[in-house]
């Protein structure tokens, strides 16, 4: 390599180097600028939320233009219903509205508006207090909607001024029903491999229980596979579509809504279980092979028939479980079940 090579070699070097340079100082700007920016971005965000975010409530109450409803937190640290703390309540609800409270940022503030009355906050629609452990409260009013609906004028903490819109966020979650926050009964797993039994009692009265169970082995890929022979009124019923459908759905089974809590006997007989659909009797095995009872008794259909009213062993609580859920239960407790050659003869 020749003087005049090095030369043009060491200038290509020399370039190289300072647009090195030159692009990490650009990077290293854009970074700074970046968190800069959300960093700006993220005090403007908080700028904007107009209530305590590091506020803690112990006490919640609201009406929603429909019904009024308190919580409070017990002895201890959990959320329950002040009008029966004994209800199995679900906080998600109520962890939603304490999330929206201490994140409140108003769409727009009116400091110069229209007369309460036309914002509908004159007589609002709705009212909430939330209450500290150390008793301070944030209140909170909210008047009519926006003209789009999917927003409300609100005033806090007793002020005439200034005038919030907020999104609609809030009141939604203040509409839900008491029922609507219950904790629903979480039903257990059933399949062929660990029901013991299932009794159907209706019109008809069916006694389904497993006469032969066989364990089979993929050679590839080890997984086990058990075919399990049923048997009601000392036949075989296995290749009975009304068997599978029948343990598909107890399989499958879900309590869907709360429709009365701690019912009285004339709602109860509303409900039809002054003379049950169904009474369904279920011996299984848990996890831990201890032998365990289900017990669904099932009254009447609702009105718009999209479900049946069920209730759960001893509980008196009224709960619902979809019709098409339930269809083989309820036909098995009218008809029972037939062996298989003579489902096919029908």
């Amino acid at each position: 390599m020749n003087r005049s090579q090095k030369k043009t070699l060491f200038l290509l070097v020399g370039i190289i180097v300072v647009l090195a340079v030159i692009l990490a100082v650009v990077t290293a700007v854009r970074r700074s600028n970046e968190e800069r920016a959300a960093e700006e971005e993220a005090a403007q965000d908080a700028a904007s939320v107009i209530t305590e975010t590091e506020a803690t409530y112990s006490a919640l109450s609201y009406d929603n233009g429909t019904a009024t409803l308190s919580f409070h937190l017990d002895e201890s640290g959990k959320w329950v219903w002040s009008d029966d703390p004994e209800f199995p309540l679900d906080d998600s609800t109520i962890q939603s509205i304490l999330s929206l409270l201490t994140n409140l940022k108003p769409q727009q503030t009116i400091t110069e508006g229209d007369t309460l009355e036309a914002y509908g906050l004159d007589q609002p629609a709705a009212t909430l207090t939330a209450t500290k452990p150390d008793g301070g409260t944030l209140t909170i009013a909210l008047g009519n909607t926006t003209t789009d609906g999917n927003s409300y004028y609100m005033l806090m903490d007793g002020q005439e001024s200034p005038v919030y819109i907020i999104s609609n966020s809030l009141y939604t979650e203040m509409s839900k029903t008491i029922y609507e926050m219950c904790d629903l009964p979480e039903l257990p797993a059933l399949t062929e491999e660990n029901i013991q039994s299932v009794t159907v009692e209706g019109a008809a009265s069916t006694l389904l229980r497993p006469i032969d169970k066989e364990t089979s082995t993929d050679e590839e890929t080890g997984e086990e596979t058990v075919t399990v022979t049923w048997a009601a009124g000392g036949e075989d019923v296995t290749g009975n579509a009304d068997t599978a459908s029948l343990l598909a759905e107890l399989g499958a089974l879900a309590v869907t809504k709360c429709v009365d809590y701690k019912p009285t006997d004339e709602a109860a007989s509303l409900c039809g279980f002054d003379s049950p659909q169904a009474t369904v009797t279920v011996l299984y095995l848990d996890e831990t092979g201890q032998e365990q009872t289900l017990v669904l008794t099932f009254g009447s259909e609702n009105l718009d028939q999209t479900g049946y009213y069920v209730c759960v062993g001893e509980d008196t609580t009224i709960y619902q479980m979809d019709t098409a859920a339930v269809d083989t239960i309820l036909s098995v407790a009218e008809s029972g079940l037939v062996p298989a050659d003579s489902a096919a003869q029908e």
